[in-house]
């Protein structure tokens, strides 16, 4: 059974610089190597493959045998993964970290957290990503573990020690519920009127607002760990609860959901803030990301009659 040998980078460089530049000359030129070099080069790596690579018969330019292109194929796969480990690997030296680990407020929109993961990718291409998606004083619990670099976290607790904080906009929560719930068939909702329904509550997995309730105004809830459910939940008619706006804007311009005017509770402004540890400060490309979130959240507006949460 035939047992090639194994290829040096240096020969499989070679080789792409002759297939790119179309002939042994140009590739010698291009590696400001004598083509002799090449040419020597091309025929080792041939000998140690047990292929021939080029057809140089009947034509002044090399072309690729048939074994060629499934070489080249590979051999291009190589060079590119060499070519992202030197950049990896140069980005280390110079300070950038290699992963970043991003935790964020569930509230956050998508397409502002898909906006600036877009923009990130292209910015620092070797650097990779954990994203975090969680709700309330769970994100600053992630960074103080380190699990999380930077969170962009909804309320923060002003009692978090060794955390810092800078603000990173805001958006509007609005009660919602479905148009056959009893309070969206109500022509005009008197002062109380959430009490007497079950409210759907998004629940808090961390320590710093454990038990602690952010516009709950009925004894009778029920407690989700994930706001896609309990999106899907008040679509369905099961309670009222509060949502962000620009998660269910669709919902009500279809129908689907309809804003409750509670004179009692007419929702609030979520804000969010970016948040690190003291004493772990972020590096460049962490903090290129908070800077991009707080520089989105610089254009959030408060909605009028909307008080905080």
């Amino acid at each position: 059974m035939a047992n090639p040998g194994i290829p040096t980078f240096e020969q499989l460089r070679i080789f792409l610089a002759v297939v790119d530049a179309g002939s042994f000359a140009g590739a010698g030129r291009g590696l400001n190597r004598a083509v002799s070099v090449i040419s020597y080069s091309i025929a080792n790596l041939e000998a140690q493959l047990g292929v021939r690579l080029f057809d140089r018969e009947g034509t002044r330019k090399p072309t690729l045998t048939v074994e060629g292109r499934a070489v080249l194929a590979e051999a291009r796969t190589i060079g590119e993964g060499m070519d992202g480990l030197r950049a990896k690997v140069k980005g280390l030296l110079e300070g950038l970290e290699a992963e970043v680990n991003l935790a964020v407020d569930v509230m956050l929109p998508a397409t502002r957290i898909g906006t600036i993961l877009r923009r990130f990718n292209a910015e620092f291409p070797t650097v990779s990503l954990r994203l975090h998606v969680e709700a309330l004083g769970a994100v600053t619990a992630l960074v103080l573990d380190q699990t999380a670099v930077i969170g962009i976290s909804g309320p923060v607790p002003g009692n978090v020690e060794g955390i810092e904080r800078i603000d990173a906009g805001a958006l509007a929560l609005v009660p919602v519920a479905a148009p056959d719930h009893p309070l969206a068939r109500m022509e005009r909702l008197a002062p109380g009127a959430g009490r007497d329904h079950i409210q759907l509550v998004l629940t808090d997995r961390s320590r710093f607002t454990e038990g602690q309730d952010f516009s709950v105004v009925s004894p009778r809830t029920w407690r989700l760990a994930d706001l896609g459910a309990k999106h899907s939940l008040l679509r369905e008619g099961i309670g009222w609860g509060n949502m962000p706006l620009p998660l269910v804007e669709s919902d009500l311009i279809a129908g689907t959901l309809v804003r409750l005017h509670m004179p009692d509770h007419r929702g609030g402004m979520y804000r969010f803030a970016g948040v690190w540890r003291r004493d772990l400060p972020p590096g460049p490309a962490a903090s290129w990301l908070l800077e991009q979130f707080v520089r989105h959240g610089a254009d959030d507006v408060d909605l009028p009659g909307m008080g905080e949460l």
